[in-house]
């Protein structure tokens, strides 16, 4: 199977619920602390994003989802810990459920992007879960990405986390796919046939002055900036270490499933942008508990079957590498469980308000390991970083 790997957005919170713009100082203590020589270039980082109130994490390539979901705990972990000596704790929250003017970090990107997107960029105090599957050559990378452009609403409905956003039940399962589709470079995307045609029309992007560089790409599925890899953006993050598994472990068969029609000479479908949008749209409206479009068809069908369908493209792919157990497992999880979207709803029925939901879901995020000594909540059933300023 090939290697993947993850990286989390993850909101900075303060024990009262509200975000924190605390990123730098987390990082410095990390850096202060215990940041061994030689741990970024085995692959882990902690890094600044577009606020101050962000902090992403990002996991070593590994080539097993238990593996992955270790990587997943251990980040998550350390940035609590680091956290709490900024007085604040870390929750893997899609969008902020309270109301908050975020913080642009400092930098002359973001300020060029602040002050190029207004609204749009203040309003971007979101995470997603962004899934990296190693490719060996842009040619390659490209060809995936038009062979796995209609599945990818399917990812978004199962991830979907995030109905609250400034305070409000915004019904949407997961607001951050519609907040985030405010920047005018993301979304789907055409076919591009080729790298070169793929490398052109990102060329043309950037050259009219709207987008400062070719790390503004947001397509929802992008050949990396920076790694080999194709990266994978339209999944909500989830407090609970366990669910982002299920997205993650479907990627890399969705992946290999792509190179093997490559391989094979079969064509990409070329369902239209126009269909694809729709149902992106759809997938962050209603998660699992609408009428999303086949991803074959187009044509309106039930979760299960949705879910379903993905699982049956990409099984050959996973049996081959012995690889199947935890996609099955995860979809009887969800089936048992529902997602993200559905949770975050009862926890705010239990807990009584969205301050309250914060800390269990800071709990959920840690594995229960309250690193700010509060009791813990039952639950219910710079320019050192520029490199990631490029990469956001």
């Amino acid at each position: 199977m090939r290697s993947f790997g993850m990286e989390e957005e993850l909101l900075v919170d303060a024990r009262s619920g509200l975000p924190r713009a605390v990123a730098g100082a987390v990082l410095a203590a990390a850096d202060r602390h215990d940041w061994q020589p030689g741990r970024h270039e085995r692959g882990h980082r902690m890094e600044k994003e577009l606020q101050r109130e962000k902090l992403e994490c990002a996991t070593r390539p590994v080539t097993r989802t238990g593996e992955l979901q270790e990587a997943i705990r251990h980040w998550c972990r350390e940035a609590a810990r680091h956290a709490e000596t900024a007085g604040a704790m870390v929750a893997a929250i899609a969008a902020a459920p309270l109301p908050v003017r975020p913080l642009l970090n400092a930098g002359r990107r973001y300020a060029w992007m602040g002050e190029q997107f207004g609204l749009t960029a203040q309003e971007q105090l979101t995470r997603g879960c962004h899934v990296h599957v190693a490719v060996e050559s842009d040619e390659e990378a490209v060809a995936f990405l038009g062979r796995i452009r209609p599945w990818l609403s399917v990812p978004t409905a199962i991830s979907a986390n995030s109905p609250y956003w400034q305070g409000e039940n915004r019904g949407y399962a997961s607001y951050r796919s519609r907040v985030w589709n405010g920047w005018p470079c993301a979304g789907p995307v055409d076919v591009f046939g080729s790298a070169d045609h793929c490398h052109e029309q990102v060329a043309a992007m950037v050259g009219p002055g709207v987008l400062r560089d070719r790390g503004m790409i947001y397509f929802d599925a992008r050949p990396a900036a920076v790694h080999p890899t194709v990266e994978i953006r339209v999944t909500d993050p989830c407090p609970d270490s366990t669910a982002p598994v299920l997205p993650a472990a479907l990627t890399p068969g969705l992946v290999e499933t792509a190179a093997r029609a490559w391989r094979d000479g079969r064509p990409p479908d070329r369902v239209g942008t126009s269909l694809l949008r729709p149902a992106s749209w759809r997938a962050g409206r209603s998660g699992l508990d609408g009428p999303p479009p086949h991803p074959r068809t187009m044509r309106e069908t039930s979760p299960r079957q949705a879910v379903g369908a993905l699982h049956r493209h990409v099984r050959e792919a996973r049996v081959d590498h012995g690889a199947d157990d935890p996609v099955r497992e995860g979809i009887a999880s969800l089936e048992r469980h529902a997602n993200g979207a559905s949770t975050r709803r009862r926890l705010l029925r239990d807990e009584g308000g969205p301050a309250r939901m914060v800390t269990p879901c800071a709990e959920l995020t840690t594995d229960g390991e309250n690193t700010s000594g509060q009791a813990k909540t039952p639950l219910p059933g710079d320019d050192t970083h520029d490199r990631a300023e490029r990469t956001v």
